[in-house]
């Protein structure tokens, strides 16, 4: 997505810069990141802070940021008290975010932190949003770009907002769209959704995603598809609306058969009806009603989280931030 406006070049000399990055078991590539990101932001001479918000790490994680942030206090560390899921994690830091621009970035380093430099040049022409798109998917089996790709087809298609085919969280964001975003009081927070809504002049940088140096992603298809179910819900309303024509159809059906069933029992009078095609069709609308049901539960699972109105994360700690 490009949103073309008239640009106002910002020509800003002095800028402080917000890194927002979450951390869930990525104790092998801490090290590797915070070396690479700082000496990129060094080089920018700009006043920065890389806020790492800690996703209820099991391994070695907490430890080692601790350790970061005493060698270098622009290191700033959110812990939450749990696992809450990736866009939670994240919507904790871009809340404590102070920047004129936030960048959230992944740290397995397959969001190149070289590319930072090239998003600001961008932001300065007066882009309010610089979102990094993914040229080829390296280390990814052909059953997940699959199911990306249609994942991103079906969502663009079925919603009113429309997100980026092949990009993540990884982005460069104006203060101003940083406020619109942090004023969105929902509790299921797709992002990649909410970076898109709140609109706002919008291009693109490609690249190409490196393969991942360190462990394994933490995302199996059980946690994708449940993220992708979350996306379509929280942006669409047709597969609500869907059941309603489905039940025109089967109404529509049911009446046409019926009435030939009338005429054909005045005609030819009644003949034994077959046990098998009854079967087929009791069964076939009966599980066409639970799908519509379930669809029906979904929603409702979600308006029932929204109204409970409880915290969407809980913080353990917080370190480096002014008090």
């Amino acid at each position: 997505m490009q949103v073309s406006q008239t640009m106002t070049p910002r020509n800003k000399k002095k800028f402080t810069i917000s890194i927002v990055t979450t951390i869930y078991n990525e104790q092998e590539v801490l090290a590797d990141f915070f070396s690479e990101l700082t000496n990129i932001l060094d080089k920018l001479k700009q006043n920065y802070e890389i806020i790492a918000v800690d996703d209820g790490s099991q391994d070695n994680s907490t430890t080692l940021l601790i350790e970061h942030h005493k060698n270098n206090n622009k290191i700033k560390i959110i812990q939450l008290s749990r696992n809450f899921g990736k866009d939670i994690a994240l919507t904790a830091g871009l809340e404590r975010a102070t920047g004129d621009i936030v960048i959230p970035i992944d740290a397995d380093l397959q969001d190149p932190p070289h590319l930072i430099p090239k998003m600001i040049d961008i932001w300065q022409q007066g882009y309010d949003v610089v979102y990094a798109t993914r040229k080829s998917r390296k280390g990814e089996s052909i059953i997940k770009r699959t199911s990306a790709s249609l994942f991103y087809k079906l969502f663009n298609k079925m919603s009113d907002t429309t997100i980026p085919k092949n990009t993540g969280d990884f982005r460069l964001i104006d203060k101003k769209v940083l406020n619109a975003i942090n004023n969105l009081t929902e509790r299921a927070r797709f992002m990649k959704g909410l970076f898109s809504w709140v609109g706002f002049s919008q291009t693109s940088i490609e690249f190409i995603r490196p393969a991942r140096k360190y462990s394994t992603t933490k995302w199996n298809y059980s946690k994708l598809w449940n993220y992708g179910l979350d996306g379509i819900i929280s942006f669409s309303s047709i597969p609500l609306k869907i059941w309603s024509y489905f039940g025109i159809c089967f109404a529509g059906i049911s009446f046409l058969y019926g009435t030939f069933t009338i005429i054909k029992t005045c005609v030819f009078g009644i003949d034994v009806p077959g046990y098998a095609s009854l079967l087929v069709a009791t069964l076939f609308i009966g599980g066409t009603i639970l799908i519509g049901i379930g669809i029906i539960g979904e929603y409702l699972s979600r308006i029932y989280n929204e109204i409970k109105q409880r915290p969407i994360y809980i913080k353990n700690q917080e370190i480096g931030f002014k008090k």
